[in-house]
């Protein structure tokens, strides 16, 4: 039976999947392990995705949609200055990642390194997706600069690159330790990369 709260079933096998693959990984599950937890047929899901690999994409895209739309939110809000706005984002890392005895509820962590063997078209999808929080924590960058909460150093868009790809190693080994040691270097490192 389809669950209430989505408005079409689509939407629906993308949630159930989302959910099942943060526990499971990509290559894991199965659609029927989906179909079943969703309580959808099968023809449905083709109608909807092609190809499990195309389903994939769509769970990328559905993800990164979200993630932009709240850092959107951040690089709007004007009650915070652009070092806010960076402690902000990694506070959120540190929430999602230090979940559930270091079980990332973070599609980025959990998939990463399986998608980009498996599918290109996946691959592509979380490239693009890594493109589009790079660029707003960017925006970060180059507003605590203007606002002097930053101080002026290496271009912004490398600098964001690099904290990004800190923490995104952080969360990993976060995963692997299941504890927070990894993000607390993570942190420590960010404050001596943005004082300098």
């Amino acid at each position: 039976m389809l669950n209430r709260d989505f408005d079409d079933t689509r939407e629906h096998l993308l949630a159930t999947g989302e959910g099942i693959m943060l526990g499971k990984g990509f290559a894991a599950v199965g659609l029927a392990e989906i179909l079943g937890q969703a309580g959808v047929p099968k023809g449905s899901f083709y109608h909807y995705f092609g190809s499990k690999e195309g389903y994939g994409v769509a769970l990328l895209s559905r993800f990164f949609s979200r993630y932009h739309a709240i850092l959107d939110e951040i690089v709007a809000n004007p009650q915070l200055n652009g070092r806010a706005k960076l402690d902000a984002y990694f506070a959120g890392w540190c929430s999602v990642s230090c979940e559930n005895n270091g079980n990332s509820r973070c599609l980025v962590v959990k998939l990463t390194g399986e998608v980009s063997d498996l599918s290109d078209d996946m691959r592509r999808q979380m490239q693009q997706g890594i493109a589009g929080i790079i660029e707003r924590v960017t925006a970060f960058i180059v507003i605590g600069r203007a606002d002097k909460s930053l101080p002026p150093g290496m271009p912004a868009e490398t600098l964001a690159a690099a904290l990004y790809q800190l923490w995104l190693g952080a969360a990993l080994v976060t995963k692997v330790q299941h504890g927070s040691a990894a993000l607390d270097a993570a942190r420590a490192a960010t404050e001596r990369m943005l004082s300098t």
